[in-house]
């Protein structure tokens, strides 16, 4: 799907939050130059229309395109009252290029989990990949998701998730980006229902010329929702961040409580971080925080940790390899474990990698 000599077309304004900044901080949105889909938008088993309403906050173009690169669309139904086993597993190999179109309806009562994987090795293979990833939750529905984002600097990642809650339904949702050329990434939540949750944690490692583009919304309209989205992360090199966060507290959801707020640190004066924290509000008994931090390790701590031995190199990748455990930890998967601890090797080295599977004790899908 994705050579860089195939025939390719530009997908403008991706990841466009619902209220704008400045333009001249250039953080209102995004651009991508992709395949063009050599599907013809007749995708076998094409998802049921009701998941057509379900936004992904990367765009319609970007949508469009990488439902139309996916060769078959898959759905995915847990019936109500059951609690599934087996996690639902969507894996994308970013060095062939794969583009995955899903949808999920979690009936009501029912619990689960969703790995999304998307994860390469092969430096040398400029390709573009997708996942497209939409989730319905019926009443009393709660589920978890958990996304690792693991490519090469040679790869180019698009990614948009859709949620929507109904009544009392709760989602737990955790991303871990820790690599690619360019990865833009767009999650929405439209809380419906009274009384329903999203808890959102982002973690990214961003090193080399890289670029990591986000965008996180969560539409709160039914009474008493909850809206968590906290992100933090590294950023190292000349590599490049944005990420727009955005609770939308609209007319109708009174009671509703929002928090979002980001932490980052930059290792090294090159780096450029772009962070758009808002809250939408249309509503007078309604709560909403929002907040974002940038820094670096003090001077003193890293003259402390000099003193026991570690240089300034060695105290970051400390840090970093902290993200790198959280990541494998939660993987969930073997094969998702396989791919941080892939992506742990290139960027900490394989001694580092290894030292994180043996600290842990963990499964990987290499045994």
């Amino acid at each position: 799907m994705a050579e860089e000599t195939a025939p390719t077309i530009a997908l403008e304004h991706v990841n466009v939050p619902p209220m704008q900044t400045w333009n001249y901080l250039h953080a209102n949105d995004t651009s991508l130059t992709v395949p063009v889909p050599k599907s013809t938008g007749a995708v076998l088993g094409r998802l049921p229309k009701l998941f057509n309403r379900l936004d992904c906050a990367i765009g319609k173009d970007a949508e469009t395109w990488a439902s139309n690169s996916s060769d078959e669309s898959r759905y995915v139904e847990v019936p109500a009252l059951t609690e599934r086993d087996e996690p639902i597993v969507i894996d994308v190999s970013c060095d062939k290029g794969e583009a995955h179109d899903t949808g999920i309806i979690f009936r009501e009562g029912s619990r689960g989990t969703v790995v999304i994987c998307s994860h390469g090795t092969n430096d040398s293979a400029k390709m573009t990949s997708a996942s497209l990833t939409r989730i319905i939750a019926k009443r009393g529905a709660e589920f978890e998701l958990i996304e690792i984002v693991a490519a090469t600097d040679s790869h180019q990642h698009l990614d948009g998730i859709g949620i929507e809650l109904d009544e009392g339904a709760h989602a737990s949702v955790r991303q871990y980006f820790l690599g690619g050329k360019k990865v833009v990434a767009g999650i929405a939540t439209d809380l419906r229902g009274d009384n329903s949750r999203i808890d959102l944690s982002g973690r990214y490692y961003v090193c080399g010329q890289e670029e990591l583009d986000v965008n996180q919304v969560a539409h709160a309209r039914g009474l008493n929702t909850y809206e968590e989205m906290l992100t933090s992360g590294f950023l190292g090199d000349q590599a490049r961040k944005t990420l727009r966060m955005t609770i939308d507290l609209i007319h109708g959801s009174s009671g509703s409580k929002g928090n979002e707020a980001e932490t980052v640190m930059g290792f090294g004066p090159d780096v450029v971080n772009r962070t758009l924290p808002v809250i939408l509000c249309d509503e007078d008994d309604v709560q909403g925080n929002h907040g974002a931090t940038i820094g670096g390790i003090s001077q003193d701590q890293v003259s402390y940790l000099a003193v026991r031995g570690l240089s300034e190199k060695q105290v970051d990748e400390l840090l970093v390899r902290a993200l790198f455990d959280d990541a494998a930890i939660n993987a969930v998967t073997p094969a998702a474990r396989t791919a941080v601890l892939d992506r742990a090797a290139q960027v900490l080295g394989d001694e580092v990698a290894n030292d994180i599977t043996e600290g842990l004790g963990l499964e990987t899908e290499k045994g």
